[in-house]
């Protein structure tokens, strides 16, 4: 993941104020500090009071820590920010989607993109369910984000026309996921990676039906600017969905280090083997955009452009390398091992992974709440240890 930049961070990280009332209604409840200070503010309105305080104790009386519910509360947010992200790509370009143009284009890049995106929509709604009604059914609190869905959908056919937790509609699209999966290097060591491509400011899913009519055709290669517009919209998508879970990947993997119980490391890592499962699906997928025939497209407005990887040479580069490549793997003095990456708290942990998801504008709009909010969450998931019984 990389780092945002430094006025990103500084919202990104903002540490989640104290508010004298909630504390001081707090401390009578439980006497301390725990997990739940001032995350509730979010659901405060679409929660009872008593819920909203619900104390560690009853989570402890059900067998479960407080450093579990707060990875389970972090990662209960990251699926309904990863829901609301998918749900908006489902309406344009899923297989019941409602953008034909974008539907096309994204077929160009596997026939199959559709029904993919349908399902990895389903997987990432069942996740954030589960994981709520798990957290209520041990009497922690769940995690309500619908005080935020204010940012504006697409304006183009096929979107609905409701408030969203996540901005599609301008992305820094983080690529060099790519070429780390294809090196003998770990970042866990010290390894960085360039950006395979340079996608700034660009939107994954079409803007209005202006900018790019819903009926166009998507031949290969685009004949006119409102197609090749239309197909580089979705050659991001398709980095962007391979990015979003390699993220996935890395957080469930480090959150199932500080587990206490083993049905929350059961959750954990059953969740974790699906994301892993839909980035090898998505990474397939982005190579597309940057193989024969479809690479050389650019998109006439942003300039992004998908080159031909291939023609660069080398394994960093090939597009048919889906599986990640073995690297070092706990010490250089160690044989190198194909392993999901990065495995450490400060490149792919809760906080990194929120600090990676404002750097990739993903909620450019969103606010200064919002941030406190989700950084909480993630600063109490990262402090999360395992308690061994």
């Amino acid at each position: 993941m990389t780092h945002p930049s430094d006025s990103s961070t500084a919202s990104a990280t903002a540490e989640l104020s104290t508010d004298d009332d909630l504390h001081a209604k707090w401390q009578r409840v439980v006497g301390r500090r725990s997990f739940l200070r001032g995350v509730g503010l979010a659901g405060a309105a679409a929660v009872p009071a008593g819920a909203l305080f619900a104390s560690s104790a009853s989570a402890r009386a059900a067998s479960i820590t407080d450093g579990d519910v707060a990875i389970l509360r972090l990662l209960a947010a990251i699926e309904l920010i990863e829901t609301d992200l998918w749900e908006q790509y489902n309406e344009l370009g899923g297989v019941n989607g409602g953008n034909p143009a974008y539907m096309a284009a994204l077929s160009n890049l596997d026939s199959d993109m559709p029904q993919y995106i349908a399902d990895n929509t389903d997987d990432e709604q069942s996740h954030s369910a589960f994981l709520n009604a798990y957290l209520r059914s041990k009497g922690a609190q769940p995690v309500n984000l619908d005080a935020f869905r204010t940012l504006p959908s697409s304006q183009a056919k096929g979107a609905r026309q409701v408030g969203r937790l996540t901005n599609l509609q301008s992305l820094d699209v983080d690529t060099s996921w790519y070429v780390r999966y294809r090196s003998t290097k770990n970042p866990d060591l010290g390894a960085t990676f360039p950006q395979a491509v340079e996608i700034k400011r660009q939107p994954a899913i079409p803007l209005n039906d202006t900018d790019t009519p819903p009926n166009l055709p998507a031949p290969v290669p685009p004949a006119n600017s409102k197609e090749a517009r239309m197909q580089a919209i979705a050659n991001a998508a398709g980095f962007h969905f391979a990015y979003i879970e390699q993220g996935g990947s890395s957080l469930y993997s480090i959150m199932a280090l500080k587990a206490s119980s083993l049905e929350a490391l059961r959750i954990i890592v059953s969740i974790g083997g699906v994301e892993t499962n839909h980035f090898s699906l998505w990474h397939d997928k982005a190579g597309n955009a940057v193989a024969q025939p479809l690479a050389g497209v650019t998109d006439p407005v942003t300039g992004v452009t998908y080159p031909d990887l291939n023609k660069k040479g080398g394994e960093l580069n090939q597009t048919n390398l889906i599986l990640p490549e073995p690297c070092e793997f706990l010490s250089p003095d160690l044989p190198a091992c194909s392993i999901v990456r990065p495995t450490v708290d400060a490149l792919g942990g809760a906080v990194a992974t929120i600090a990676s998801f404002t750097a990739d504008r993903l909620f450019a709009g969103q606010s200064a709440q919002f941030f406190r909010v989700v950084n909480k969450l993630a600063h109490d998931a990262d402090a999360a240890t395992r308690q061994a019984s």
